[in-house]
């Protein structure tokens, strides 16, 4: 996976708060509490006997069961994304223009984090080609998220000229399908197998609104704590690195399952 490149001078990427162990130690104190002695009653408000009981007993429980540790910390995990998503939802699906594929009425939409220079991002390619071929209610929408130096930006910037083009997806596979680094030929190449206007591409290449784009997915990725490419959001999940189709269908299935009235 692609490690993003910090220009901050600060790690712009940094994981979010919930990748803490001591937060699932305290989830499964709250957890025994809870069940010990009833939702009315804090540990702090207990008797300092009854506190101590319950002290002694989360300690001897997690002793007697260490393998409850992991999974109560990815349970956290779980659930702590599933927040944050849920309160970035609109922001992360709604594509930029044309930069999206598939079903326009999707049950699940898939969306990706790449960079054009990340050679998983070329080798994830072809397993969203073949989601796309095989699940007709999948929408995929793109995110240009350059993280890997300039000529990654430029390559984003003429991408989201794609997208206002109408050729966003040509582009996309025509970068992916080639060979060598990114050139300034190998972009023209791109263009011009895109069908796209490229005295317009020249106009894009300074426009403002294309690189408030970009700095908006590059946020979004901040916020979701990704930190590298390619990273997928499907459902309630995020999955970081080339994961491969398989994942990537069994993601969209289970977010699929979950929007069933009867999961």
């Amino acid at each position: 996976m692609a490690a993003p490149e910090d220009k901050s001078g600060k790690s712009p990427f940094a994981g979010p708060a919930w990748w803490v162990a001591g937060g699932a130690a305290g989830a499964l104190a709250a957890m025994i509490g809870w069940q010990q002695f009833g939702p009315q009653q804090s540990a702090a408000a207990l008797p300092a006997g009854d506190r101590l009981a319950m002290e002694k007993l989360v300690k001897e429980t997690i002793l007697a069961n260490p393998e409850i540790i992991p999974e109560a910390i990815n349970r956290l995990q779980e659930n702590e994304v599933a927040k944050l998503l849920a309160t970035n939802r609109d922001a992360i699906e709604a594509p930029f223009a044309g930069a999206w594929a598939g079903a326009a009425e999707a049950d699940v939409v898939l969306v990706e984090f790449f960079d054009f220079n990340c050679p998983f991002c070329r080798q994830g390619s072809a397993d969203i080609d073949r989601l796309l071929a095989e699940d007709k209610g999948l929408k995929v929408v793109f995110r240009d998220m350059p993280v890997l130096g300039p000529d990654s930006e430029r390559f984003a910037q003429v991408s989201l000229s794609a997208a206002n083009q109408g050729r966003y997806r040509k582009f996309y596979s025509s970068v992916f399908q080639g060979q060598g680094g990114l050139t300034q030929e190998r972009m023209i190449k791109a263009v011009r197998q895109a069908g796209m206007n490229e005295a317009q591409v020249a106009r894009d290449l300074n426009s403002k609104a294309l690189q408030d784009e970009i700095e908006k997915n590059l946020s979004l990725g901040r916020a979701l704590g990704i930190t590298g490419t390619p990273s997928y959001v499907v459902g309630d999940r995020i999955l970081s690195g080339a994961v491969g189709y398989d994942a990537l269908k069994e993601a969209v299935a289970a977010a699929r399952k979950g929007k069933s009235p009867t999961a």
